[in-house]
């Protein structure tokens, strides 16, 4: 009976797990095991925070079960760089391993690489919100790609992008506690509705201190960002009705509040908004009225 059961899991470990030739084959790539002194670590690498305990317990699995999951490599020089795959590559140069299981591409494009290397690193969920923010951002400012490019490229919708950008506009020590995890992205999102830096930090401080979840975080934001009314007396303008029609009109398009400040040498115009999403399908009907 021992005898045979092993040859049952492994029948049903192929069932779940093609084998690497056949994997290789359907991808279209290259699978050698090379030598890891001939890989070079990826420059563009999304992911820039690595748990050493994670590490710690990928080499025992590595000890145990071997790599399972190859890395990805492109030809460089006289040797490779790496495209994903840095944890299992650190883990087994940390155990003195000579050779490491890769996948070789045929890829030239720097984007490229950094559009492999991110798409795989989501894919496995490793990258922090802050990191995913990063590597979004330069898809745009490195290879001039628009959002909705970067949001076709990643797999994600130009909303979720921009969102995620929007995080770098946060302060440093606001960034750093999101990428450690001691705040979420609800937070984080909440806070940016603080114009201020320093009422951002202020209230990010007493998130930590006194654990505020995100309700009471954005409950806070308006509190903090009510504004005091007008101490002045409004005169009122002779086109008032004309301007009322205008306002009511602006609201049933854009679906939300709108306030026009009407004056014969030029004015301006309020639209408010009440979350990123509302931000975003504001912005999408804007877009709209442009074509």
């Amino acid at each position: 009976m021992s005898n045979r059961s092993p040859k049952r899991l492994g029948r049903g470990l192929e069932a779940l797990i093609p084998p690497i030739e056949q994997e290789s084959e359907r991808r279209g790539d290259s699978l050698s095991n090379i030598e890891v002194t001939r890989i070079r670590m990826n420059p563009k690498q999304p992911r820039m925070d690595f748990d050493p305990q994670g590490l710690e317990e990928l080499k025992q699995s590595i000890l145990e079960n071997g790599v399972i999951q190859p890395i990805t490599v492109r030809p460089k020089d006289d040797g490779y760089e790496l495209i994903s795959g840095e944890r299992r590559l650190r883990a087994v140069m940390e155990l003195g391993y000579d050779k490491i299981p890769a996948y070789i591409l045929p890829i030239e494009s720097d984007e490229k690489m950094l559009e492999l290397a991110l798409v795989e690193n989501i894919q496995r969920e490793d990258l922090n919100p802050i990191e995913l923010a990063k590597a979004y951002e330069k898809l745009q400012t490195e290879y001039g790609l628009t959002q909705e490019e970067v949001a076709q490229k990643v797999g994600k919708d130009r909303a979720t992008v921009a969102n995620f950008i929007r995080l770098l506009k946060l302060p440093e020590p606001i960034q750093e506690s999101l990428a450690k995890g001691e705040i979420t992205m609800g937070h984080a999102r909440a806070l940016m509705g603080l114009s201020s830096a320093s009422q951002q930090l202020q209230l990010w401080k007493k998130i930590l201190a006194k654990g505020f979840n995100v309700r009471q975080v954005e409950e806070a934001v308006r509190a903090m960002t009510v504004s005091k009314p007008r101490v002045q007396k409004e005169t009122v303008s002779p086109f008032s009705p004309f301007v009322q029609e205008i306002e009511d009109r602006m609201r049933k398009i854009l679906g939300t509040q709108v306030k026009v400040h009407y004056s014969p040498k030029g004015g301006k115009i309020e639209i408010h908004y009440y979350s990123d999403e509302d931000l975003d399908r504001i912005l999408e009907l804007l877009s709209k009225i442009e074509e």
